[in-house]
C-alpha cells in the first residue's frame, strides 16, 4: 500500500479553530517537553494534528535517522513515508485509523490518560532499527480531540513489527489490536513475582546468575527457574530482551 500524508489525518480526529494565540501559549509547555527529552534516553517528538506536521523533535539520534531535528521538523509526516519500510506503511495507516476510533469510545475525562504503543522499523540508509513508538495526548480540544500528541520512541523489546496495544495510565487493563480480525481485545495483564523482579533488577546491575543466587539466598537452579518463568511470561529469549520488555511496559 502506498501511503499518503493525508492517510494519517482522519475525520475521527480532525482539529480546527486553533489560533496563533493558542500556539503562542504553548511556549512553556514545549520548554517542558524539551527538558523532559534531555533527561531520558528515549527520542521525543510532538505531532501537531492541526497543522498536520511535527511541532517539536528532540535531538536524540535514535529517531532522527541521520537527519537534524530541524530537518525532521521540515519533513513532518513525509519522514514515515521515506524512512519506514514500504511493507509496514499499511500497518501505520491502520493503527492511525483504528487507534483514534477506539480512543473516541472512551469518555472525555479518560482520553487524556490513553496511550497507544506499537512497533515498526525505521531506516537509516541501509540500516533498519525496530523501535517501540508510544503516543499520548499532550493538548486536547474541548470536544476531546487530540490537537498535540506526545510521542516517545525507544528500542523495541520485540523482534518483529506490530504488537499494537492500547492502555490508560492508572488502569490495569490492556487492549491488543489484531490485524487479522481488525478488532481490539482486552488481554490479561502480565504480573511478575517479587523474585522475578529481583532477578531483573540484579541482572540490570550486572550480576551473573551465581551472584544473583548469593544476593537472593537462593540456589542457582532456583534462579534458572525464575529466569525461565520470566522468559515464558514475556515471550522473550534472553535476559536482555526481558529487561527491555519489562522497562518498556512498566513491569518493574
Amino acid at each position: 500500500m502506498d501511503i499518503r500524508v493525508e492517510d494519517f489525518f482522519i475525520e475521527a480526529n480532525s482539529v480546527d479553530s486553533v489560533t496563533e494565540e493558542n500556539y503562542r501559549d504553548l511556549d512553556v509547555l514545549l520548554r517542558g517537553v524539551d527538558s523532559f527529552s534531555r533527561s531520558t534516553y528515549q527520542s521525543v517528538y510532538v505531532i501537531d494534528y492541526f497543522k498536520k506536521g511535527f511541532l517539536y523533535v528532540s535531538d536524540n539520534p535514535l529517531f532522527l535517522c541521520g537527519y537534524t531535528p530541524e530537518e525532521l521538523l521540515e519533513m513532518g509526516y513525509l519522514f514515515y513515508i521515506s524512512n519506514v519500510p514500504k511493507e509496514e506503511h499499511s500497518m501505520l495507516a491502520e493503527i492511525n485509523k483504528s487507534g483514534f476510533n477506539f480512543f473516541n469510545k472512551f469518555p472525555l475525562s479518560q482520553r487524556r490518560k490513553c496511550i497507544i504503543s506499537y512497533d515498526f522499523h525505521i531506516l537509516n540508509g541501509k540500516h533498519s532499527t525496530l523501535i517501540n513508538h508510544k503516543i499520548t495526548p499532550l493538548v486536547m480540544t474541548e470536544d476531546g480531540r487530540t490537537w498535540l500528541g506526545l510521542c516517545v520512541v525507544s528500542l523495541s523489546p520485540h523482534t518483529s513489527a506490530g504488537h499494537i496495544e492500547f492502555r490508560m495510565s492508572g488502569d490495569d487493563r490492556i487492549w491488543e489490536y489484531s490485524r487479522l480480525s481488525h478488532k481490539w481485545k482486552e488481554k490479561e495483564k502480565i504480573e511478575l513475582t517479587s523474585e522475578e523482579k529481583d532477578v531483573l533488577v540484579l541482572s540490570a546491575q550486572g550480576f551473573n546468575r551465581d551472584e544473583i543466587a548469593d544476593h537472593m539466598c537462593k540456589s542457582v537452579d532456583t534462579i534458572k527457574f525464575y529466569r525461565r518463568n520470566l522468559f515464558d511470561k514475556l515471550g522473550v529469549k534472553n535476559i536482555t530482551e526481558a529487561l527491555s520488555y519489562a522497562t518498556s511496559y512498566g513491569l518493574l
